[in-house]
């Protein structure tokens, strides 16, 4: 198992790497000037070149891409063009927004995902199976933010039960939970369809094994024998799925972010991307890479707490 962990270690910061270089090239490339976009139009030649310089756009590829690398490293994403304060403050002040949000649709899209999944599975065939994957074909066919509006609509307009947007701070935990109770269910609802989906699909498969059917003949009720034998087999691409998307409500929540004018990385990076702020889009974005990354190792070392063929291997 050792060697397993750290082959994907190895693979996974090679990956890292080629993310970084990727990133930063096509940031770079894209056209126009940073300093000449924030002066505006009647902005001087001399203004632009002792901006330019101020924010280290001088210089080669090359260097500027390997003081970028060795400076975030160092804890060190460089200084916001718009902002004028280190990117990684504006990092530390909306992480602590996105983090728990993610997090939370991630736990509720699970606990509706796999009850339902199991479910179908159970009832294989039946009313009850078709209606639930229908029910979950909408779900996956609705964008996110087609629910977000709704939930305004229902739960922040006519029962004013809940903020319909803003964030409160962690000042008030109770306050900051019903800011972020909203988007979250916004965005777990499509992931809890795609996610039941898979649980029923492997289910189903796992069902059909022929220690299911010996377990079956030895007593074993259908109940039984899915909490105790072909659930946690089943769980194995339920991993995969829950960790892509954790990743993906992490990195992915832009939209609903600013549907909620929610101060979180999604957020930042789309305003980065409308002022042109370039090194906040590409530290962000690189974060979320390294994210993606660790989440994706976490499912590797989950692989084998479930699967003990590869601890054996």
């Amino acid at each position: 198992m050792t060697r397993y962990l750290l082959f994907r270690a190895l693979s996974l910061s090679l990956s890292l790497i080629v993310a970084s270089a990727v990133i930063f090239a096509v940031i770079e490339v894209i056209p126009g000037d940073p300093a000449a976009f924030m002066l505006g139009l009647n902005a001087t030649d001399e203004a632009i070149a002792n901006l330019r310089a101020e924010l280290g756009l001088e210089g080669g590829l090359i260097p500027r891409y390997v003081s970028w690398v060795t400076g975030m490293l160092q804890g060190d994403f460089g200084t916001s063009y718009n902002y004028r304060v280190p990117v990684a403050e504006l990092i530390a002040d909306r992480i602590w927004v996105s983090v728990p949000l993610a997090v939370l649709a991630l736990i509720l899209s699970t606990l509706i995902a796999v009850p339902v999944g199991v479910l179908a599975a159970a009832n294989r065939g039946r009313a009850g199976d078709y209606a639930t994957m229908g029910v979950t074909q909408l779900g996956i066919a609705v964008p996110n933010f087609w629910f977000a509006m709704v939930l305004v609509l229902l739960f922040a307009v006519q029962r004013p039960w809940f903020p319909s947007g803003g964030f409160a701070g962690w000042d008030d935990p109770w306050a900051a939970l019903r800011s972020l109770t909203l988007p979250a269910i916004a965005l777990a609802l499509p992931q809890a369809a795609i996610l039941a989906r898979v649980m029923r699909s492997a289910l189903i498969e796992t069902l059909d094994q022929d220690y299911i059917r010996t377990a079956r003949a030895k007593g074993l009720s259908q109940r039984q024998s899915i909490l105790r034998h072909a659930l946690r087999n089943a769980l194995i691409p339920v991993l995969t799925i829950i960790g892509l998307q954790f990743s993906f409500l992490l990195a992915g929540a832009i939209i609903i972010e600013n549907v909620f004018y929610i101060p979180g990385l999604g957020r930042l990076i789309f305003q980065g991307i409308t002022q042109r702020d370039l090194i906040v889009v590409e530290s962000v974005t690189m974060l979320l890479v390294f994210a993606v990354i660790v989440v994706t190792f976490l499912v590797d070392i989950a692989y084998t707490l479930v699967d003990p063929r590869l601890r054996r291997s």
